[in-house]
């Protein structure tokens, strides 16, 4: 029992070490200083960025059941999650030399740090089957997340206390202690975390396993139509992700030391949300859970479009974020927890590796359409791309009927 709680604290604790290049990195800091400081131009940095999100989204989406073939070929992923957590940490770390003008520098950093990242969660998610069961793989997976903004309410603390976040010329050593939080914190799972030596019958080529794979998923209707539901709610998950700084700044008239300060209330919101729901989601069933974070998400996302209207518009936009931030962990936990309880045990890499290849596989569309539509109209028209993959995701999740979960 010792063991095993070693085992899921060492896992849970990469949540917490991964968790800031997401929240400062991706979502808040670097995104809104590329398009503030790097760029100068913040329609063109918001084309460039959404761009650079959606082209790595693709080359992960690519990757990754490739990959997790080739794990569960070779009983690998505990391998594999350590090289591209390492690489990821490298090209973070290097986002640290990219200054004024230094545009294919930073995009070319970011890509790299952001695809390694992506593959480094689907070995990661990988594990989760193997320390937890149907009676509590919500509250394991929750508690994990949880931790998670957690981690990434610290770091944003540390930054703010450390940094002068309104001078530009600080914000690149933030990617220094970005890189060096997620070295220290995702070492206990490289020590605790075993890999479980498979009895090989026969081996299939990595290509002949994929098409075995994609053939078996197409025979499990139920995890069929998950991950096409996935494919658009979380698409438009990850442009909330990628663009929610930029929307602060460009549309609602946030300055980056508020939008840091968002940040935080912003993970103290999804880890207070991951924390409950992982034990509601016990209770409920990861479907209703599921189903009750949706439609919370698309009603804050509505208040973010309506708040430049309102009389005061970053009060507005702050209810939309601390509401979308209860649901935003919830979400994405209770998705991996009942993949967990519907997956088949002799293919969990594969699966959770076409897991990760719906939740990128369109990934681009969201960003994308973001990109074009704000320089065109608006940062604010451009929202209702968020709206409509979130309505396509539920009412396609709403019609799913599950066997377990």
């Amino acid at each position: 029992m010792f063991k095993i709680k070693n085992k899921i604290f060492a896992w849970s604790l990469y949540d917490f070490a991964s968790q800031p290049f997401s929240t400062i990195i991706v979502t808040f800091i670097y995104s809104a200083f590329f398009t503030t400081y790097i760029v100068e131009d913040v329609e063109k940095g918001t084309l460039l960025w959404t761009r650079v999100i959606s082209i790595s989204s693709i080359i992960a989406a690519i990757l990754s059941p490739i990959l997790g073939a080739i794990a569960d070929r070779n009983s690998s992923r505990k391998l594999m999650l350590i090289i591209t957590t390492y690489i990821s940490i490298i090209f973070i770390g290097l986002l640290y030399f990219p200054e004024e003008g230094d545009i294919m520098f930073s995009l070319i950093f970011f890509a790299i740090a952001n695809v390694a990242f992506e593959l480094s969660t689907v070995f990661y998610n990988s594990f989760l089957p193997d320390l937890s069961n149907n009676q509590n793989s919500g509250k394991i997976s929750g508690n994990a997340w949880g931790f998670g903004f957690v981690g990434g309410l610290i770091s944003l603390f540390i930054c703010l206390s450390i940094f002068d976040v309104n001078q530009s010329s600080e914000i690149p050593k933030i990617n220094i202690l970005v890189a060096i939080w997620f070295f220290i914190f995702s070492a206990p799972a490289f020590i605790f975390l075993k890999e479980k030596k498979k009895s090989v019958t026969k081996k299939l080529s990595t290509l002949n396993q994929l098409k075995s794979t994609f053939t078996s998923i197409k025979e499990y209707k139920s995890i069929f139509k998950f991950f096409i539901a996935r494919l658009f709610y979380n698409d438009a998950l990850i442009t909330i992700f990628s663009l929610g700084g930029i929307y602060a700044v460009g549309t609602v008239g946030f300055e980056l030391r508020e939008v840091f300060i968002l940040g935080i209330f912003l993970n103290i919101s999804a880890a207070i949300g991951s924390f409950i729901f992982g034990y509601v989601e016990d209770k409920i069933g990861s479907k209703r859970a599921i189903l009750i974070t949706l439609y919370l998400l698309i009603f804050s996302t509505l208040i973010a479009f309506f708040a430049p209207y309102t009389s005061s518009p970053k009060t507005t936009f702050w209810i939309s974020a601390i509401l979308l931030g209860l649901m935003v962990g919830p979400n994405q936990s209770s998705s991996r927890s009942l993949l967990s309880k519907i997956i088949p045990v002799n293919k969990k890499n594969e699966f959770y590796g076409f897991f990760a290849l719906t939740g990128k596989a369109t990934s681009f569309v969201g960003p994308l359409l973001f990109g074009i539509i704000s320089a065109n109209f608006s940062q604010q028209i451009a929202l209702w791309i968020v709206i409509l993959l979130f309505c396509i995701g539920t009412i396609i999740f709403k019609n799913i009927c599950f066997d377990k979960g």
